[in-house]
């Protein structure tokens, strides 16, 4: 089991960039693919990321590609969410995730963990 601590979110204007963070508890951390969503208000959650055990495998959602960039660090038990020119559609509340079976990333039922979230907020 893990458990999972999001950190990062606050309120940017738009163009500007957040660094978002999950930190991860127990020593498994490495044997979890990753992922970030996120879910505004009435909406569905939307795949926004996803980075393999290793960090050698990434995946974005197109609204994400060439803005949004996720790593992990295994030694430190956290994987980031790096955002740069943000719009204010970006608001939301933003998840990490944990898939401990290596199931396809974008899907919300690959991930059996999930954090609290963590806001974001974009004004024009």
């Amino acid at each position: 089991q893990v458990q999972l601590v999001e950190s990062g979110g606050g309120l940017v204007q738009a163009g500007g960039s957040l660094r978002l963070s999950c930190s991860a508890s127990g020593r498994t951390f490495s044997r979890f693919n990753m992922g970030w969503f996120r879910q505004a208000p009435g909406k569905e959650r939307e795949f926004v990321a996803g980075v393999s055990r290793s960090g050698d495998g990434t995946y974005y959602a197109d609204f994400a590609k060439g803005r949004f960039t996720i790593s992990r660090d295994n030694a430190k038990n956290t994987v980031y969410l790096q955002m740069n020119s943000l719009k204010t559609e970006d608001t939301d509340v933003y998840y990490c995730a944990a898939d401990p079976i290596g199931g396809t990333a974008y899907r919300e039922r690959s991930y059996d963990y999930w954090g609290q979230g963590t806001q974001v907020k974009v004004s024009a």
